[in-house]
Parts: structure tokens; sequence; C-alpha cells
């Protein structure tokens, strides 16, 4: 391979770099929101379930 054609495919790499690095990084981020999603949920539920279960306590005590 000629000096030539290997400097035109590393300024080809470099010049694509940028937009790979940007919609690894947005993957990334889609990635982790959703994650952090699924999480709020779970306590939300685990909050709703100890609140009914404390009325319910409560309820039974009285």
């Amino acid at each position: 391979m000629r000096i030539d054609q290997q400097l035109r495919g590393l300024a080809r790499d470099l010049s694509r770099w940028p937009v790979a690095s940007q919609e690894t990084a947005r993957r990334n981020a889609m990635v982790a929101s959703t994650a952090l999603t699924q999480r709020r949920r779970e306590l939300d539920e685990v909050e709703e379930f100890l609140r009914r279960h404390h009325r319910a306590s409560r309820h039974r005590s009285a």
C-alpha cells in the first residue's frame, strides 16, 4: 500500500471519528436513561407498597 493511500485512509477515519463518537455517546445516554427510568419505576412501586402496608397496619391497630 502506498503512503498516499494510507494517509487518505487515515484522514477518512479521522473525519468520521466525531460522528461515531457522538453516536456512541448518544447510545450510552439512552441506555443510562432507560436504566434510571426503570429504577425510578421500581422505587415508586416499593413506596406505594409501603404506603399501603402502613395504612393497612394502622387500620388494623385502630
